[in-house]
């Protein structure tokens, strides 16, 4: 009976070069009101849920009036997508396990439906095209309205941290490179390009931004994050949500923020992904829960709880956290979703022993939804029949989805329209964009003798590396299989961008990992007939089909496979040094007395000390994404003057981890024995082909009852002989208070443009927020007495600074 059902929701054949639609449910009139609605319950007229007149409030209670114990748990589990379907050339077909979901779960929600990688084995030919995509969550959709009692939509969740991670998508550079361009205006677009490429295709959630602080580059995960800074990760997080959600839920062509890992997730042991976080409270509230608490006020409507444990409670049973602060102190109106399978790892954890007792500690912390449905499908309503849990909280719960849902047009236009992902998706505007956070993401670190730009009409350049045409290192984690020519490598780049004159000698010379030396001589051949030799070197998080994967996704370390990847989520290392036969390689190279370009590709700060004397000139472009070869050419040719900038420190060594920019008083960064206690490269750093000049430093307190603000302007100049970008920062020293607080911490920044000789005077304003440590008991304070304003191009250039003083206190919360 089941596979007949299956079978006669076929979604279609291709038909003369085109796809035949499944004949999806339409709307009916009420005969009384004249009110077009969805008849969801099948029983003939209009109810108060279907009703898109009534107050969301409204529909939602009458909503749950209707339902059983055992549909609102459904509404609770949020199901692996991906192996709801089948596809045989352009024919998609549902799955049994899609009728297990509905009939027997009332599943809500599904995770990853258009998802395609290694670890869901979904590939160019298994997964879903934009096309087929659009046609399967309809398909989807219209079995779930049918064969539910109620027929309440579905939502679907797909991972989006820096594009919608299916098949013939834009990708984007990953997130600590989007923050390297310091333009969150540029992100919110960025954002809203994806939102519009995953909602096109039936998509509602987009699991982004990732805001833990990434202050251990061991930790396999740093590429996802924007750095070490709580305000830098708070002000391109909220420029993500608001691209992402646009100005209201359910906006056209927008999807729900979900923010990741609540909290603490990058605060690693060891750089171990998901170990114990050791921080204390005033650590928590000061730099730990920013990014989240400004992406909240935003109006972000999903967090998802992480895998560690802070203090000895993990978060994804830590009330205090889930609801105590984000429910009830930050007023936050969306629902909690555990990270994969997180709830069942309350065992492992070692404060549960089983899945039901699992399941009571995470529905009483406040998590709304189980991603991977392994807890919650079986143990909460038994749960709630025995009195461990209160069905007044999984009405709460419910309640947070189900008016999501309504908000964002589920009930009322459950469908996507088919011809939407032809128009939207990897649209030319939206490649374009990619190229643009690419060439704002790359930071030049080194240029001796000012080797860069390079002439185009040069005779004969040499490119040499892993990395130079190598299309998935390119792109990062969370990354779907690319079809041919999709993605510019540094090569295509730079085969592009030169004269017809110039010739390109390219030879790979070894692998990202591998220690094999076969391709050394060729390589050094090509080098020594070249004028200048670009070497493309740096890390991979590229995963293959042959990669085995933990239940979570996460890529397992293999001593038997040597792939290129090194960094992702499960890579982490013990050293930062380039692995396999690189740095032997540059060395080599040095030998030759060659002009030397070292562009940088990688997820992750590694160190350079031993060869940074090798080499002329240093670029580094993080993962760049799709656009990233023609980013990269454009900056080495001097199309773009590049003024990308740091957002996590580079060290000299792991000896020194962890070191970042904004330590404490007596955080000690004096000399090892062995070396100095600074990064190689610090906080905000990045050169550009022209210079810049800082003066007349201005600054009035305007102080109130209540309110205190800082107005500042400071003039900056184009003193170079080419037009460019500065990234002015500033920075603010807390001089005397009643905790330790750092001695610097960045408080503004702007991305400004500036013609050759030209000046602009540059302003910012700080408010109480700004100048506020943490008390106590939810209590925040700005102290009488000094702070010093420090304006410059990065957290050790500071050119301009000025004394101010506050003079009387003010106490808030938030």
């Amino acid at each position: 009976m089941k596979k007949k059902v299956i079978c006669s929701v076929l979604l279609g054949l291709m038909v003369s070069g085109q796809l035949v639609g499944a004949d999806y449910i339409k709307p009916k009139k009420d005969k009384k009101t004249g009110i077009s609605y969805y008849d969801l319950n099948k029983n003939g007229h209009l109810d108060i849920y279907e009703n898109p007149a009534l107050a969301v409030e409204e529909r939602v209670s009458a909503l749950l009036s209707q339902m059983t114990l055992e549909e609102k748990v459904g509404q609770m589990l949020t199901s692996l997508g991906w192996p709801m379907y089948e596809r045989q050339g352009n024919t998609i077909r549902l799955t049994e396990q899609l009728v297990r979901e509905i009939e027997e779960y009332h599943t809500g929600s599904f995770w990853g439906f258009m998802r395609a990688d290694p670890w869901t084995q979904r590939t160019l030919t298994t997964g879903l095209t934009p096309a087929l995509a659009a046609k399967a969550s309809n398909m989807l959709q219209k079995y779930a309205i049918e064969h539910g009692r109620l027929g309440i939509p579905l939502f679907l969740a797909e991972e989006c941290p820096h594009g919608h991670m299916a098949i013939g998508t834009t990708v984007f550079p990953t997130s600590i490179g989007q923050a390297s361009t310091w333009n969150p205006e540029l992100i919110r677009r960025m954002g809203s390009a994806i939102a519009n490429e995953a909602s096109a295709q039936g998509a509602h959630i987009g699991y982004g931004p990732v805001l833990d602080l990434a202050r251990d580059p061991r930790w396999s995960r740093v590429e996802e994050t924007y750095g070490e800074d709580a305000y830098l990760n708070g002000v391109m997080g909220t420029a993500l949500v608001k691209g992402f959600q646009g100005e209201f839920p359910g906006d056209k062509g927008k999807v729900i923020a979900t923010l990741k890992h609540f909290a603490a997730y990058g605060w690693t042991e060891g750089g171990h992904n998901g170990g114990s976080a050791h921080v204390g409270n005033r650590e928590m509230e000061e730099a730990i829960y920013p990014p989240f608490r400004e992406a909240v006020a935003a109006g972000a409507l999903s967090v998802m709880s992480s895998y560690n444990e802070i203090d000895g409670i993990p978060c994804t049973a830590n009330s205090d956290l889930l609801t105590g602060l984000l429910k009830e102190r930050w007023q936050f109106k969306g629902f909690v979703v555990s990270d994969l399978y997180a709830i069942g790892g309350l065992r492992e954890h070692g404060v549960a022993d089983t899945d039901y007792a699992a399941a009571v500690k995470a529905v009483n912390a406040g998590v709304d939804s189980d991603l991977g449905t392994n807890v919650y499908a079986g143990q909460l309503v038994d749960a709630v029949k025995k009195g461990d849990v209160q069905e007044t909280v999984i009405n709460k719960a419910v309640s947070r989805i189900l008016a999501l849902k309504f908000h964002m047009g589920l009930f009322d236009h459950p469908f996507v329209d088919e011809r939407k992902p032809e128009q939207v998706v990897a649209s030319t505007e939206h490649l374009e964009l990619a190229r643009e956070v690419a060439r704002q993401s790359i930071i030049l670190l080194k240029n001796e003798n000012e080797l860069l730009p390079l002439n185009k009409k040069m005779k004969t350049i040499a490119v040499i590396g892993p990395n130079a045409d190598n299309v998935y290192n390119m792109l990062g984690d969370y990354t779907a299989p690319q079809s041919e020519s999709s993605v510019v490598t540094v090569l295509d780049g730079i085969r592009q961008k030169v004269s017809n004159d110039t010739h390109i000698i390219y030879a790979k010379g070894c692998a990202v990992r591998d220690s094999s030396k076969v391709g050394f001589q060729e390589a050094i051949e090509a080098a020594r007939q070249s004028d200048v030799v670009v070497m493309v070197m740096g890390g991979s998080s590229a995963r293959d089909f042959s990669s085995k994967y933990e239940e979570t996704g996460a890529a397992k370390v293999s001593d038997s496979h040597i792939s290129d990847m090194e960094s992702g989520e499960g890579y982490d290392r013990s050293t930062l040094e380039l692995l396999g036969r690189q740095r032997e390689l540059i060395r080599e190279m040095g030998k030759l007395n060659k002009p030397i370009v070292l562009v940088l590709i990688k997820g992750r700060p590694l160190l350079l000390e031993d060869i940074e004397a090798e080499v002329d000139a240093i670029v580094d472009a993080w993962y760049p994404g799709m656009q990233g070869g023609n980013a990269i050419a454009d900056v080495l040719f001097g199309d773009y003057n590049p003024a990308g900038r740091l957002t996590i420190s580079v060290p000299r060594s792991v000896g020194q981890l962890p070191v970042y920019y904004n330590t404490k008083r007596k955080g000690n960064r004096s000399k090892y024995i062995e070396e100095e206690g600074t990064p190689r490269y610090p906080f905000g750093y990045g050169l550009s082909y022209t210079s810049f000049s800082y003066s007349d430093l201005r600054a009035e307190v305007v102080e109130a009852e209540d309110s205190c603000l800082v107005n500042i302007s400071v003039k900056v100049r184009n003193e170079g002989s080419r037009d460019g970008d500065e990234v002015v920062q500033l920075y603010l020293r807390d001089e005397v208070a009643s905790f330790t607080t750092p001695f610097k911490q960045l408080r503004g920044f702007q991305r400004i443009h500036l013609k050759v000789g030209e000046t602009k005077e540059i302003t910012f304003r700080l408010d109480k927020k700004s100048l506020a440590l943490y008390m106590q008991n939810e209590e925040w304070a700005v102290e009488p007495g000094r702070f010093t304003l420090m304006l410059g191009g990065s957290s050790e250039q500071i050119y301009q600074q000025k004394e101010i003083e506050i003079t009387k206190r003010y106490t808030f919360k938030m």
